[in-house]
């Protein structure tokens, strides 16, 4: 299976140069099952990353544009009167056969319209009219959304914030990733050569695998004391929720199947800690006041509570 994942990682290399440790957590969100943020400024290679991983996957890839005038219905789908038959059809939505939906500049569109993705993100289901329709297995989305130009965007409801395994950022290419990237593109476009190296089937049975990934008691108690400790600190208002605390468990099973390992470390937990929990918590008065940002506040949590790893504060 890691065979299998560096093959991919090579085919989103081709796409986005000297990003191996952001590619590296987005292939960990995935065989974790969850669903992924990529926030940052424009330009950097978000969809990019985000088609190039369809490819490498043989992943049915729907892509919507988030506008202002985007609907409910254009995500979930309508039912509609057929004359003929007297009957209301169902006329599906992007997320239909999707199994992956990229979502480009989510905080552009209305807070009802990507409220509609909630169902469906949470529990791979859409319901129109009261009728139910299950999702494509296995089903991701990856939203962006730009840090710039916040002109006519509507920031994301914290129940959908909550949604999202992972919030991650790309960041600027250095001197040498930035000259590659021009080397690549004097020809042609990266993407054409992205090549397909692993099946649905594949993907499904890792997923399968690292949910089985062990968890012993005392990791369970580690991120249930991290998750617990966020929620009176002094520097957050609200802290990490009941499905964050799922979510950095499932995310460090993850990272432990990636590298080859059939149980969690603390060290594991410690690793995707800030990228499951910093979209989720909010800093206090006082702490926006002092220019703490949340990694920062995070960071404080990880070094005040005791690492089952060594047995010690990290």
């Amino acid at each position: 299976m890691r065979t299998e994942l560096e093959a991919v990682r090579r085919e989103l290399e081709k796409v986005i140069a000297g990003k191996s440790d952001v590619i590296g957590k987005v292939l960990t969100a995935v065989i974790a099952d969850g669903h992924i943020l990529l926030d940052d400024v424009p330009g950097v290679g978000k969809t990019s990353l985000a088609v190039a991983l369809g490819k490498a996957l043989d992943l049915c890839c729907r892509r919507i544009q988030f506008t202002p005038d985007v609907l409910p219905s254009d995500i979930v789908g309508f039912s509609l009167y057929d004359k003929d038959s007297g009957t209301f059809l169902y006329r599906p939505g992007v997320v239909s056969g999707a199994n992956l939906l990229l979502g480009d500049e989510i905080n552009r569109t209305s807070s009802k319209t990507q409220s509609a993705l909630l169902e469906a993100m949470e529990e791979k289901q859409v319901t129109v009219d009261g009728n139910t329709y299950p999702m494509e297995k296995p089903f991701l989305v990856i939203a962006t959304q730009n840090r710039v130009g916040m002109a006519g965007t509507q920031a994301l409801p914290y129940a959908q914030m909550d949604r999202f395994m992972v919030c991650l950022t790309v960041g600027y290419p250095d001197h040498d990733a930035q000259m590659d990237m021009l080397r690549a593109r004097q020809s042609g476009d990266p993407l054409e050569n992205v090549q397909t190296v692993m099946s649905r089937e594949t993907l499904l049975a890792m997923q399968r695998d690292a949910r089985r990934v062990t968890v012993k008691d005392a990791i369970v108690d580690y991120i249930t004391r991290l998750c617990v400790a966020s929620r009176a600190h002094p520097m957050l208002d609200v802290g990490v929720s009941p499905r964050g605390t799922l979510h950095v468990q499932r995310m460090s099973q993850a990272r432990a199947y990636a590298e080859g390992r059939d149980y969690v470390t603390g060290a594991d937990v410690q690793a995707v800690f800030r990228d499951v929990c910093a979209h989720r918590v909010v800093l206090s008065r006082k702490a926006r006041a002092e220019g703490i940002d949340p990694a920062q506040a995070l960071d404080a949590l990880l070094r005040d509570t005791a690492n089952p790893d060594r047995g010690e504060k990290a």
